[in-house]
C-alpha cells in the first residue's frame, strides 16, 4: 500500500507467550499497510518470550522490545507500550491472537471514507491449540454508545483508535473490562465506531483468560457499567442484555 493515514503503534503485552507470539508477530509483519511500529512489552516472562521478540527486533526495526522492571499485569503493561508509542493511531494485538494481512489496510480505507476515530473488525476463532472454530463473529457497519452497551462487539485485538482518544480514556482496573470501558467512554462523547465486517482478527479462545470465567466476566461487566456512570437500574438493564447476548455468542463457540 503506497498511501498512508499515519503511523500505527501496535501494542502487544506479552507474558509467557512463547507458544503463540511468533504467529502474532508474523501476522503484524505480513500487514499490507506497512507504516507501523510493533511495541512488544514483556511483563517479566519466565519462558523464551523475550528471546523470541529480540530476534524479531534484530530482523525488522519496526519491532521494538520494551521490558517491564517487574511483573505489572496486562493493563499497566499496555500502558507502558502506550507511553512509548510514536504513531497517530493505536492498535492492540494480544500475544495469542493474530491478524489477517489486510487488517490495517482495510481499516484505513474505511477510515478515509468515514473519518472515524475508532474502528473494529469481525473475528474468526481458534481454540487454545490453534484449531479453527467453525464460526465467525460478524459486526455491524457502525456502533454508537447505547448500542455498544448491549454487547461489546468491539474486540480489543481488532481495534484501531486515534492515539489522543486512546490516551485520554485509557482505563486501568482489573475489576472491570478496561477495553470495554475505554470504548464506551469514547463513544459517550458522541463518536461513532465503524466496522469492517470481515474476519480480519483471529481470536484465540482461552478459558484461562481474565474474562474466560463467565461469572467473573459478568461481574467485570457490571463494574464497567458503573465505571462509565450508569445508575443501578441502567446497569441492570444493560447487564441483562449482556447476559443474553453473551449466552448466544458462547453457545456458538462451543
Amino acid at each position: 500500500m503506497t498511501q498512508t493515514n499515519g503511523k500505527v503503534s501496535i501494542i502487544m503485552a506479552a507474558y509467557n507467550a512463547e507458544k503463540t507470539i511468533r504467529q502474532a508477530i508474523e501476522s503484524v509483519l505480513a500487514q499490507t499497510y506497512s507504516d507501523f511500529e510493533l511495541l512488544v512489552v514483556n511483563d517479566c516472562s519466565k519462558d523464551q518470550t523475550q528471546a523470541i521478540v529480540e530476534a524479531y527486533s534484530q530482523r525488522d526495526e519496526r519491532v521494538k522490545l520494551i521490558v517491564n522492571p517487574k511483573n505489572m499485569g496486562v493493563s499497566h503493561t499496555r500502558l507502558n507500550g502506550l507511553k512509548a508509542a510514536t504513531g497517530v493511531w493505536i492498535a492492540v494485538l494480544d500475544s495469542d491472537d493474530a491478524w489477517m494481512p489486510e487488517k490495517l489496510e482495510k481499516q484505513m480505507v474505511l477510515q478515509k471514507q468515514t473519518g472515524a476515530a475508532l474502528l473494529y473488525t469481525a473475528s474468526q476463532f481458534i481454540d487454545g491449540d490453534g484449531n479453527k472454530i467453525d464460526w465467525i463473529l460478524s459486526v455491524p457497519e457502525k456502533v454508537d454508545y447505547k448500542t455498544l452497551l448491549k454487547q461489546n462487539i468491539l474486540s480489543n485485538s481488532s481495534s484501531l483508535c486515534r492515539k489522543e482518544l486512546y490516551q485520554k480514556y485509557y482505563a486501568i482496573d482489573d475489576g472491570m473490562h478496561e477495553d470495554f470501558t475505554l470504548w464506551l467512554n469514547i463513544l459517550k462523547t458522541g463518536e461513532v465506531a465503524y466496522g469492517v465486517n470481515e474476519p480480519l482478527l483471529i481470536y484465540r479462545v482461552s478459558t484461562n483468560s481474565k474474562s474466560g470465567n463467565k461469572i467473573k466476566a459478568a461481574k467485570m461487566n457490571w463494574n464497567t457499567y458503573r465505571a462509565v456512570g450508569l445508575n443501578l437500574f441502567e446497569a441492570l438493564y444493560y447487564e441483562i442484555w449482556y447476559t443474553i447476548n453473551g449466552l448466544l455468542k458462547y453457545r456458538k463457540l462451543k
